[in-house]
């Protein structure tokens, strides 16, 4: 009775084990099955391309618009169902430095019917830049900075933050200066400087690569410079729609210019500042406008990004005043807070 006892003990032991490897294998916990199944496809999705909306309208024949590339991760998951959100990504190739914006431009006009890619310029400046990037942010949309090189020496970790929440980030001449005018019209190196300045403080600021996106302040370009600018392959972005935002000091005021173009245009590159207070506090309103009003938010990014010139690096690096010397520590290693 005994040898029996320990055989039939074993046999329910043995049966038990068996009983949890199955259980193990239909549980959704780490390392299951299904676990493992379901890593696959998220893995294998996260490759495909965004698809086209069925019947939706050919876009011009343009070699250096290249839509829908493979999808960012975070496109389409955003955590608020009621986000506006962005709708497709377009891949801007800058070779031989292609022009956008029909207000000077005709040859690239890639938006349909109710797309709106959104663009600031100025910044990065304190206040303002973060309260446009929340409203980004709080609806999952991504857009193109066109950031000041002077601005961006002062508080880099404004550009950062810009950078790491996904934003294109362009230039827009190192200290916004007017290059029609003398003595930049007069002397084309100290407009080129003016440029390659920019382009050489952003990425020093970012501590990596900027778009080659440029856009010359006031909309105003000599044609030397924009024959420039294709030999250094950067791309020339004037707009679509210019909200005239650095004129207005109400929030309402910069809803109602930006909506009531748009409702007459249909679509278009849509100009504003970061820089601008009423600007930042007009974004979660506007935003909530563009949902409404059925907009779909386009985000440009470049094929290849821009390199800088190691002369003008070189008299970036000599001015940068703000600078932390070779002390590249990271804020949370160097202030902690201990009581509050």
């Amino acid at each position: 009775m005994h040898v029996v006892g320990v055989v039939f003990a074993a046999l329910v032991t043995l049966g038990l084990a068996v009983l949890g490897v199955v259980a193990a294998q239909k549980t959704d916990g780490p390392g299951s099955l299904v676990t493992r199944a379901a890593h696959v496809m998220l893995s294998s999705r996260s490759q495909e391309p965004i698809s086209e909306p069925t019947g939706a309208p050919a876009l011009p024949t343009a070699s250096a618009v290249v839509v829908n590339p493979p999808a960012p991760k975070d496109l389409h998951t955003c955590s608020d169902p009621d986000a506006l959100g962005s709708s497709r990504v377009v891949e801007i190739d800058t070779t031989g430095g292609p022009a956008f914006g029909t207000e000077h431009f005709k040859q690239y006009d890639f938006l349909r019917d109710k797309e709106v890619v959104l663009t600031f310029d100025d910044g990065p400046w304190p206040r303002n830049t973060p309260m446009v990037l929340r409203a980004l942010q709080d609806n999952c949309i991504k857009a193109t900075f066109f950031e000041i090189g002077e601005h961006a020496t002062w508080r880099r970790d404004l550009s950062r933050d810009v950078a790491a929440a996904g934003i294109t980030i362009g230039s827009r001449t190192w200290a916004h200066k007017d290059l029609t005018k003398n003595p930049y019209a007069k002397h084309i190196e100290q407009a080129k400087q003016e440029i390659e300045m920019d382009v050489s403080a952003v990425q020093r600021a970012l501590g990596g690569p900027i778009a080659p996106f440029f856009r010359f302040p006031d909309l105003q370009q000599l044609a030397e410079l924009v024959t420039y600018l294709g030999t250094r392959d950067i791309a020339i972005f004037s707009t679509d729609i210019d909200t005239l935002d650095f004129k207005l000091r109400r929030p309402e005021d910069v809803i109602e210019s930006a909506m009531i173009q748009l409702t007459k245009r249909g679509r278009g590159i849509l100009l504003m500042h970061d820089f601008q207070h009423a600007t930042a506090e007009a974004m979660p309103e506007l935003l909530c406008e563009l949902k409404v009003g059925g907009y779909k938010i386009v985000h440009m990014v470049p094929k290849e990004p821009v390199t800088t010139l190691t002369k003008y690096d070189n008299i970036v690096r000599a001015q940068d005043k703000y600078s932390a010397g070779t002390n590249t520590r990271p804020e949370s290693s160097v202030i902690k807070t201990i009581t509050e």
